[in-house]
């Protein structure tokens, strides 16, 4: 589903990835593991348009999607979050969901300042889909609360919901689980599962090797640019070169 081919983003004089490739399967949950400063997000911000690659081709589908906006991947159903929660904090649990909905609003200006009848049902589905969505993530006795009193792990699920709200085929999670507790981890390895039996293809840069090995099929592990090892859990914690280079003699 996605391919990511010879991939390298040189800054300056340092360089962040070098010849990297690897595919993900549609409907898997792959892992991208490794060290600090291993090129894990560099590469995610390639794939989603961020960063545009010294050379290399990323591939959706068949289709190179090469240097695309992330508005333009949104809209081909490609979405990611990021490491620090990004989510609108005055606004409400809910409200925050409906933003990643009106992405795909067909109203118009003046049917929205006139509140047309169209725009008016319209809402409402929005509205509808939203809480629905809210369900899914587990959170939505939390609707009416402003975004930023959300406990940190509720922050992530939240931000995780608006992303699906988006309706995406594949979705890029960046460190998910930075700065959550064990029942948080747990709540977070349910929510990727079910994102997974929703048929929603998952990659997954993440440093809770408990969390990676828990949930994902497949796991490629990046060192200093390069892509060190690929394969299933198993044979990850089996492989003497990444024992040595990231999970450790232990």
């Amino acid at each position: 589903m996605l391919k990511i081919e010879s991939m390298t983003k040189i800054f300056g004089g340092l360089t962040a990835l070098q010849d990297v490739s690897f595919s993900i399967s549609a409907g898997d949950i792959t892992g991208i593991i490794g060290p600090n400063g291993a090129g894990k997000t560099t590469l995610f911000n390639v794939v989603t348009g961020i960063y545009d690659p010294t050379s290399g081709k990323v591939y959706y589908d068949g289709k190179d999607i090469t240097g695309f906006s992330p508005e333009k991947l949104a809209r081909l159903g490609l979405v990611r979050t990021f490491q620090g929660i990004e989510l609108f904090g005055q606004m409400t649990v809910l409200e925050n969901v409906m933003v990643g909905l009106h992405t795909k609003s067909q109203s118009g200006i003046i049917a929205s300042a006139l509140k047309l009848p169209a725009h008016l049902r319209e809402e409402r589905q929005i509205r509808e889909r939203a809480i629905s969505w809210l369900e899914f993530a587990g959170i939505a006795d939390l609707a009416g609360m402003k975004a930023a009193n959300l406990p940190f792990g509720k922050g992530r699920l939240l931000e995780i919901a608006r992303a699906m709200a988006v309706e995406p085929r594949i979705i890029l999670l960046d460190e998910p689980a930075a700065g959550l507790n064990s029942r948080e981890t747990s709540d977070l390895a349910l929510l990727i599962k079910r994102i997974k039996d929703a048929g929603i293809t998952v990659a997954l840069v993440e440093h809770d090797m408990e969390l990676v090995m828990g949930i994902c099929s497949r796991i490629v592990v990046l060192n200093l640019g390069h892509k060190l090892a690929e394969g299933t859990p198993r044979q990850i914690q089996e492989d003497e070169q990444v024992i040595t280079a990231y999970l450790g003699e232990g």
